[in-house]
């Protein structure tokens, strides 16, 4: 198994902290989805696990919950606490978070633990910092994922431009033991150009690869990545395949 470079990570989520709005429609429309999903009643204790700027932390904030905002990325955590995001920020690795059993009514993660070394690990320790009854809401991504980019890539070289995310059979083999309520969901952003779709992964920090960084594009690989990319209606797609899960916490 690859080791994630977890510093690696911090690094390069840390230097998309100000521009993440700019291209955060993926993380967006997962965290509505995400929400959806979750009929809960209102929490007064809530840890966003994974925060980045701290988006979904102001949410619950504004629910009335007291909110704990963690991250890898100090960067993105004092984005977050410049936004006044949360009552309380803490930088650290979700797969070995500095919190007491049962502290949370919620543990909330939107696109975080694909970042996590073992997606067991993480969502374990989610489980453990949440009171019984409560409920921990994730999301992730699964293979399947980016499948325009990859085949655009393939028109340059035989390397990977991707991370290969986990298949869906394996988080669920990861949840087995508790009681939850998951599915997959295709969600596909569309972008006026290649460049402006490659963009997009940059701007939230997502570029980073497990395997190591790969060298960047001339402006002919650019033109040849261009015209690779499978297009629909003049548009440049890019599809996840978008994995949710709400686990109840006995």
């Amino acid at each position: 198994m690859t080791r994630v470079d977890k510093q690696a990570i911090a690094d390069t989520f840390g230097r998309a902290a100000r521009s993440y709005d700019q291209h955060n429609g993926l993380q967006q429309q997962s965290a509505e989805l995400l929400l959806s999903r979750l009929h809960s009643a209102p929490v007064a204790q809530v840890l966003d696990a994974g925060c980045g700027p701290g988006l979904l932390s102001r949410y619950w904030r504004e629910q009335g919950a007291r909110v704990t905002a963690l991250d890898i990325s100090l960067p993105m955590l004092e984005e977050a606490r410049r936004r006044q995001a949360a009552e309380r920020y803490v930088q650290a690795d979700i797969e070995a978070m500095p919190f007491t059993d049962a502290e949370f009514c919620l543990a909330w993660s939107n696109l975080a633990v694909q970042w996590c070394d073992d997606v067991r690990q993480a969502l374990a320790e989610l489980y453990r910092v949440v009171r019984p009854g409560g409920h921990i809401a994730f999301t992730t991504l699964v293979s399947g994922s980016l499948p325009e980019l990859n085949q655009a890539w393939r028109a340059i070289d035989d390397q990977s431009h991707a991370n290969r995310f986990l298949p869906a059979a394996q988080i669920h083999d990861a949840l087995s033991g508790w009681r939850y309520q998951a599915g997959i969901e295709p969600v596909t952003l569309s972008f006026a150009g290649a460049l402006e779709a490659m963009r997009s992964l940059k701007g939230t920090g997502a570029t980073h690869l497990h395997a190591g960084r790969r060298q960047g594009l001339t402006r002919g690989g650019l033109q040849r990545l261009q015209l690779a990319w499978p297009q629909q209606q003049g548009t440049f797609p890019l599809t996840y395949q978008l994995f949710w899960g709400v686990i109840t916490r006995d």
